[in-house]
């Protein structure tokens, strides 16, 4: 199958961006797949949920990756991809990412440089995965730009109307002026308890306000104490917690995914 590159989005934090990229991730690895996870994010959370808990020590990050392609070459994308016991790569991100933007807003095609790094990549992975930082500034629209598609999750928290509308709007500049091939690949509802009824209000708003636009997953991923304990754990909640509901939410959210591969 041709790699697909995926971006996980949106712009307002604490709505499993991070954990959603890992399990996802691992999840199409259990499924057979090849898998690449991108840290695009200068805080290095998921480099640190994957275990590398010192993210500033590591030699070669994505950052350093996107200046050399600025500075106009890249001998060797693979250079610092990690291995992860659970069976995905892994390219890190640390805190140098964040000094990456003003070059990278003087650079040409400032837009395209993430996506002139992963596209030689391409032919060892099934999947390459972005973990975007919660905001809209240069590196998540590179990600966007490198990507084929985005899965936005969306916290069952509070309502997402103002953050959902911002995304979308620039995920449409970004197909209008960038990258014509981006789709939305789907919107995913998490940190969601059934009993509370906040929680229920919000699936059904998005269902109904965005789901005769586009996707909204079936899986929806379950509030639980297993996933911040993975994540501290440096693993991924199959590792950590494999009977129990997150996990299951995050096999059946590959099993959608990967059945329109």
């Amino acid at each position: 199958m041709p790699c697909r590159t995926i971006a996980i989005a949106n712009q307002k934090g604490g709505t499993g961006k991070t954990s959603t990229a890992l399990s996802l991730g691992v999840a199409l690895a259990r499924r057979g797949r090849r898998v690449l996870l991108v840290d695009a994010d200068p805080q290095g959370d998921l480099t640190k949920s994957l275990g590398w808990a010192d993210p500033d020590s590591l030699e070669t990050t994505i950052a350093d990756h996107m200046a050399a392609v600025i500075g106009g070459s890249d001998d060797d994308p693979r250079a610092g991809v990690l291995g992860h016991r659970e069976g995905v790569d892994l390219m890190p991100a640390n805190i140098e990412l964040a000094n990456i933007e003003l070059p990278l807003l003087m650079a040409m095609s400032r837009e395209r440089v993430l996506a002139t790094w992963a596209e030689p990549l391409k032919r060892g992975y099934d999947y390459i995965i972005f973990d975007c930082a919660p905001t809209l500034g240069i590196v998540p629209v590179n990600a966007l730009a490198a990507a084929d598609g985005v899965i936005v999750p969306v916290s069952a928290e509070y309502l997402p109307a103002s953050g959902m509308a911002g995304l979308l709007r620039t995920v449409a500049r970004v197909r209008r002026g960038i990258n014509p091939g981006l789709s939305v690949e789907g919107i995913l509802v998490t940190l969601y308890d059934a009993r509370n009824n906040l929680a229920r209000e919000v699936e059904r708003t998005v269902r109904g306000i965005y789901g005769g636009d586009y996707r909204v997953f079936d899986a929806v991923v379950p509030r639980a104490v297993s996933a911040a304990e993975s994540a501290a754990a440096g693993e991924s909640v199959f590792s950590y917690d494999g009977r129990g509901k997150v996990a299951a939410a995050y096999a059946r959210l590959a099993e959608e995914v990967d059945r329109r591969g």
